[in-house]
């Protein structure tokens, strides 16, 4: 068990473009197993000393299906839903006493490698970052946040589309929204963070502002395979991660 490791799992979301209120978005099958399920073992493989998942839509049947799969893991209760930061906040009572560095995952990603997680984890902790995001590199970066770097590689700036220059808008390596951070300056930068935003929500990436401001590094990793990345929000992108999977299975 990698005592120096804990994962948080975001799994509260409705999935409104699922078609299906009456279903959580994370307990959609790929391949007869949960969505979930697929990211919790993944914790799992990485040797997660501490896996919290934060529940929230259709809450029971999530934590009653973990229950039965990775009786370890705790969970979580998301309400209301005030966004991804807030999400996060729901975990640091679990992480109470926890000194080590904290991979934040979504419920509704899950192709992810264990390889590609794995090289996310040592690259921040050879690099000493405060915080590393997994990005991607797409020929069309159309809707993501855009990374931004400075000399030298650290990332300076996650700047969403809508708010993006013709210049950055240009840049193709997008924000995946799966990081690792120290565990310590996580949660004190989420005290941090308000919703004085359009959404009037609490959102993660507004930490690394206040790692920005405090002079934290923020370093970010490359996932090989974009797919790697993708989370599912509709039938057709469920569809094919069922693909995906069921070759890598076979």
């Amino acid at each position: 068990m990698d005592a120096r490791l804990a994962v948080v799992v975001m799994a509260a979301g409705k999935g409104t473009r699922m078609n299906n209120p009456s279903v959580a978005k994370v307990m959609y099958t790929v391949n007869d197993r949960p969505l979930v399920e697929w990211v919790v073992d993944l914790a799992a493989r990485l040797d997660s000393s501490r896996t919290v998942v934060v529940v929230g839509w259709q809450k029971e049947a999530v934590i009653a299906h973990i229950a039965g799969t990775h009786p370890s893991v705790r969970c979580v209760e998301q309400s209301p839903q005030l966004g991804t930061g807030h999400a996060v906040m729901q975990a640091e009572k679990e992480l109470r006493g926890y000194a080590g560095d904290v991979l934040v995952l979504s419920g509704d990603v899950p192709m992810l490698t264990t390889r590609t997680a794995r090289a996310l984890i040592d690259n921040h902790r050879a690099s000493g970052a405060t915080a590393t995001v997994l990005t991607a590199v797409l020929d069309d970066a159309t809707g993501y946040g855009r990374i931004i770097r400075e000399q030298g590689g650290r990332v300076s700036g996650i700047v969403e589309q809508k708010d993006a220059t013709p210049e950055q808008r240009a840049i193709r390596e997008i924000n995946s929204g799966i990081y690792v951070f120290d565990s310590g300056n996580l949660f004190e930068g989420l005290r941090h963070i308000t919703t004085d935003n359009a959404q009037h929500e609490y959102y993660l990436t507004d930490v690394f502002h206040y790692f920005w401001r405090n002079k934290l590094p923020v370093a970010a990793v490359i996932a090989g395979d974009p797919l790697e990345v993708g989370g599912i929000n509709t039938p057709g992108q469920l569809e094919e991660a069922r693909r995906i999977l069921a070759g890598r299975e076979s």
